[in-house]
């Protein structure tokens, strides 16, 4: 990969959260949301990054936001460390699209105002500027420019979260990190969505980082996929490859719980032993091997390395 095509990059990134007990809040322990995850995305491309509920994937999107400060390793933006942009460089350039999108707009202030409200902060153009820069941004998200007057709630889900995408546009960012920005959406309104965010891609070259655990919408959506497991990536491979041959077990897993819309397949699915481990007490060697029915007496003592497989990718595992 060409180091100038690289737009972000992780290097052996860490994020750890002490864990106290007792009145005098004594450290016992640390909590491992992230554990040591590389990854390079592209200029233009979507990285998709999936896993289970707690697998890390928030808190890595937050470290590369400098939301978080990671506990070792280092977070790249265009060549710099993300921690060396001011504040407002670093907000004009990376924005993120969140979850739900009720509760991410202020349910006290018009549509307009917010969507507004960063152009003011930065201090780009005039007021008449900036309501022509509002009415432009809500009609590429598919919003009436009429509706910068109403309030979220008299808005749809779909309509929100248009709104909100609006408000993560209107800075012209390079990046969009994109949290889970369909699941609270019904399914036919997600497809509309996420063809809105396939478009804006597309006009303007914009770069996603786009989590979820939902693999139909990370493989309709994502160019790369990020396979994260008690916050390690455990495989790494383009879209394609993914979904035809996974190569870790818990990659096979996940995608076999993925519903066939075809009766006369009946689906399979990869049946997971024993409970997800805790970050705070992750188990020795690969940290899959407790659920894993391929597990070798090596994948209890020794941790596998992110590897290559020829032009497949790259996967945590010592089946390969």
């Amino acid at each position: 990969m060409d180091r100038q095509d690289v737009l972000l990059e992780t290097t052996d990134l860490a994020r750890h959260y002490p864990l106290t007990r007792g009145l005098l809040r004594i450290r016992s322990g640390s909590l491992r949301a992230v554990d040591g995850v590389s990854l390079k995305v592209r200029r233009g491309e979507t990285l998709g990054l999936v896993g289970e509920s707690g697998c890390g994937k928030s808190t890595l999107a937050r470290c590369v936001l400098g939301l978080e400060r990671p506990t070792s390793g280092r977070v790249l933006f265009k060549g710099r460390e993300v921690g060396e942009w001011e504040r407002k460089d670093r907000c004009r350039r990376m924005q993120m699209i969140f979850q739900d999108p009720y509760s991410s707009l202020n349910p006290r202030k018009k549509i307009g105002a917010m969507v507004g409200e960063p152009l003011r902060i930065h201090g780009l153009g005039a007021r008449r500027e900036r309501r022509a820069k509002v009415a432009e941004t809500l009609g590429l998200v598919g919003l009436d420019p009429e509706h910068a007057g109403r309030y979220p709630h008299e808005f749809s889900g779909g309509q929100r979260q248009r709104a909100a995408i609006a408000r993560a546009l209107v800075l012209e960012p390079e990046l969009l990190v994109c949290d889970e920005p369909v699941s609270a959406l019904d399914v036919s309104v997600r497809a509309q969505v996420l063809n809105l965010l396939d478009d804006l891609q597309e006009r303007f070259g914009l770069t996603y980082l786009f989590i979820s655990h939902d693999l139909s919408v990370i493989g309709h959506i994502s160019d790369r996929v990020a396979v994260m497991y008690l916050g390690r990536v455990v495989e790494l491979a383009r879209s394609e490859e993914i979904f035809k041959a996974p190569l870790h077990p818990y990659t096979e897993a996940l995608l076999s719980a993925v519903p066939v819309p075809d009766p006369e397949r009946a689906a399979r699915p990869v049946r997971l032993t024993g409970d997800l481990p805790s970050p705070s007490a992750p188990p020795p060697g690969c940290p899959f091997h407790p659920r894993c029915k391929k597990a070798l007496d090596v994948c209890r003592t020794t941790p596998p390395e992110l590897k290559s497989v020829g032009e497949r990718g790259l996967v945590s595992c010592w089946l390969y």
